[in-house]
């Protein structure tokens, strides 16, 4: 055993010199300072993180946990269990719901999709609950829905007590969880998207503002969600486009509104202007050779499974950092296609990305005297 972990060691060290010519270790990470407590951006295209502080950490998420009773309620409308036209009733203790309110009338009805606007523009908690139990009966199975789905998005940071962000010490969310929610409701639901754009909303002859004020700014803002208490400060959860990119930032912990607004126009500004998406590998490409053990060949090449896109800071390719990983020598027979490594990169100022490696070539499996002269061999040279 101890010869064969030998030579692993010395395959393990022959890929690192083979990619020692394209790894650099030179630059700092690239960073931007931000008086938010919790900030965290991410580009769509290639999920690559380009912004982290106190990106995994429990904060109280205020409104912007209306993103979820949203994600719930479009859920429902693409699986066809609800339609926009469908009238949900307004119960007493949706009247009541002290905070932000749509203004709704105990007693009455209200369209899905007024719900809609009143949630996203208004930041209704009175609609809020209506559609919690509209959609579950009470806000208790609302909640327990809103947790379960979060599970199941990869959630990890993430418990709610409530459907509309009112303080609660066991309501919290992560900025990156809050990101990871905000693409879905991009990605999953982009037929509703453009709810997340609209400027105002009347009802009950009432006109509110939304209270993105980013909206409509030459910085391509296009969504989603403000919030705001005492516990959580000032936050916003934002998505912006420009030339075919879109990031998403989440801030929070802030002082005032204008604070808010001003850090999340100078973190996309940065964001879009110091960064930029790279293609690394294209499928098919040869990263490495990987040593095989008791095949009718030594090697086969290692090559990338897809096109590997990195958001990367501008004129940075030199700084990045790669390292192969994988338990060799291969054992024969190998079988082109086969995932049998990764390569793990790691862009500056980023968390590292693993990158799956397929075997290039078929490498079948020698005799049985072939495997036999060939540990002799092995015990001959060692």
């Amino acid at each position: 055993m101890s010869g064969i972990r030998c030579q692993i060691k010395k395959i393990v060290m022959a890929v690192t010199l083979f990619l020692l010519p394209v790894i650099c270790y030179l630059s700092p990470a690239l960073a931007i300072e931000t008086t938010a407590r919790q900030a965290f951006m991410i580009d769509m295209n290639t999920h690559s993180v380009m912004l982290n502080k106190n990106g995994d950490e429990s904060m109280h998420p205020s409104s912007m946990s209306k993103l979820m009773t949203i994600y719930i309620l479009f859920q429902r409308l693409k699986e066809g269990r609800v339609h926009l036209d469908d009238k949900f009733s307004i119960s007493e203790k949706a009247w009541r719901t002290q905070g932000s309110k749509t203004f709704v009338g105990v007693g009455e009805q209200i369209d899905v999709e007024e719900l809609i606007h009143g949630i996203i523009i208004q930041s209704g908690n009175d609609a809020c609950i209506v559609v919690a139990e509209g959609l579950s009966g009470t806000e208790e199975a609302f909640v327990q829905e809103m947790n379960r789905v979060a599970a199941t998005l990869g959630m990890k940071h993430s418990h709610f007590s409530n459907p509309t962000g009112l303080p609660d010490d066991s309501h919290l969310m992560s900025a990156r969880d809050l990101a990871t929610l905000g693409e879905h409701l991009i990605t999953d639901f982009p037929e509703y998207y453009h709810y997340f754009s609209e400027r105002e909303y009347t009802y009950n002859h009432i006109t509110q503002s939304n209270r993105n004020r980013l909206l409509g700014k030459e910085i391509g803002v296009d969504g989603l969600k403000t919030g705001h208490t005492d516990e959580g400060g000032y936050g916003i959860a934002l998505s912006a486009q420009q030339n075919g990119r879109r990031l998403i930032l989440i801030i929070n912990g802030m002082e005032s509104d204008n604070e808010r607004i001003e850090e999340g126009d100078k973190l996309l500004r940065w964001g879009f202007r110091e960064f930029e998406d790279k293609v690394l590998l294209h499928k098919g490409q040869k990263v490495a050779d990987a040593r095989v053990w008791f095949g009718k060949e030594m090697e086969t090449s290692l090559v990338a499974q897809n096109d590997v896109l990195l958001t990367l800071p501008i004129n940075s390719e030199k700084d990045i950092k790669m390292m192969i990983k994988y338990s060799g020598p291969l054992p024969a027979p190998v079988v082109k296609g086969d995932h049998v490594a990764d390569l793990i990169v790691t862009p500056p100022g980023s968390e590292a990305m693993i990158i799956p490696l397929v075997a290039g070539e078929d490498v079948p499996k020698i005799s049985g005297f072939g495997r036999a002269l060939a540990v002799l061999k092995y015990y001959v040279h060692r």
